[in-house]
């Protein structure tokens, strides 16, 4: 019996809805690309194969991959490119890259969804781990060192540190009573690096997530604090299902990254609906300039929905009335991951 959560039914998040969006955004498929795609990505793979069983350096021969699927990828209509996944995915290449556990996980989908908490801890390089990394093969272990170390990953670690930060300052805006919500809070790494989370300045920091191995994590890892894990979903708020009260900041690290324009704003608005008097909404996005993305895509079997500056302030625009709101909208400092903060004026 497979036991692993359903969650696509709450969170209104399915692989094929991601793909009909993205393919949607762009038109029907370019036949005339196919087959010249599909030689170009056999040339790739079979290289890679053919490095990896004579011994090449597999970090050379990792990063050349995720070079070499980057720029294909960039160049076809997207269509095609989705085409072209499977085809990566059943090449004897992909049991190389499978030996990272990094890569494993991803594409294994243990918790059956993409992007889950123990991802992010393998980006972490969180002690919880630690067991997968060191039991992994001599090139698996190579190339989780290696891995770990994308832009993809700095920019992640950094989105952690940014949130801990953000967090912080309202807590020395706000004074003692600050009350914070996450949703889709995962394992809440950022709450281990709160200084106002520690120093008993937060009153309540709800953890909000479907995931019921997350909810335990953070309910074991968190206990005694002032932060509260929540079984809920990205449904749950859309329909008032889930009375959590009021925020003085709430905030999505990787949620929007998998939901449709429609959906992201709607979410804004409810998210705008919950914060208190100058309270704080706060998202983050994986943008175009991502440079794994081919190999996220197929290797990990690891589909995002990427958005630019302009996309994200989509959402914002559609979110709020402007003239009721301070916005901004910023990038990283790798420019992988995009930022959109909205405070309301009250």
């Amino acid at each position: 019996m497979n036991n692993r959560p359903v969650l696509d039914g709450e969170s209104l998040i399915t692989p094929t809805a991601m793909a009909a969006d993205v393919v949607s955004r762009y038109g029907a498929s370019r036949r005339d690309q196919f087959a010249t795609a599909t030689a170009e990505l056999g040339l790739i793979l079979h290289t890679a194969q053919q490095w990896f069983e004579g011994g090449t350096d597999p970090v050379q021969t990792m990063r050349w991959t995720v070079e070499a699927l980057h720029k294909t990828r960039r160049k076809l209509d997207p269509a095609v490119w989705r085409e072209l996944i499977p085809i990566a995915q059943n090449h004897p290449v992909a049991a190389f890259f499978h030996e990272d556990p990094f890569t494993r996980w991803s594409f294994e989908k243990n918790r059956g969804y993409s992007g889950d908490a123990q991802l992010l801890d393998f980006i972490y390089q969180h002690e919880s781990i630690l067991g997968s990394a060191t039991s992994a093969t001599p090139i698996g272990r190579e190339l989780y060192a290696f891995s770990k170390y994308y832009p993809s990953c700095v920019a992640v670690r950094e989105r952690r540190d940014i949130l801990a930060q953000k967090v912080d300052e309202i807590a020395d805006a706000k004074g003692p009573g600050t009350e914070v919500l996450a949703i889709a809070a995962g394992h809440l790494r950022e709450a281990e690096k709160s200084a106002a989370l520690r120093n008993g300045r937060i009153t309540r920091w709800v953890a909000l997530d479907q995931d019921p191995l997350s909810v335990g994590s953070v309910t074991r890892d968190f206990a005694g604090t002032a932060v509260e894990a929540i079984d809920g979903s990205v449904r749950g708020l859309l329909t008032d299902a889930q009375k959590l009260g009021r925020f003085d900041f709430i905030y999505a690290a990787g949620l929007y990254d998998y939901l449709t324009d429609a959906v992201a704003i709607r979410l804004s608005r409810r998210c705008m609906r919950m914060l208190k008097p100058n309270g704080v909404l706060f998202f983050a996005n994986f943008s175009p300039e991502l440079t794994d993305d081919g190999y996220m895509e197929t290797f990990m079997d690891w589909t995002l929905l990427l958005r630019s500056e302009a996309d994200m302030w989509k959402i914002v625009n559609g979110s709020v009335d402007r003239n009721s709101v301070d916005a901004d909208v910023f990038f990283g400092e790798n420019r992988n991951i995009v930022y959109a903060t909205i405070a309301k004026r009250d």
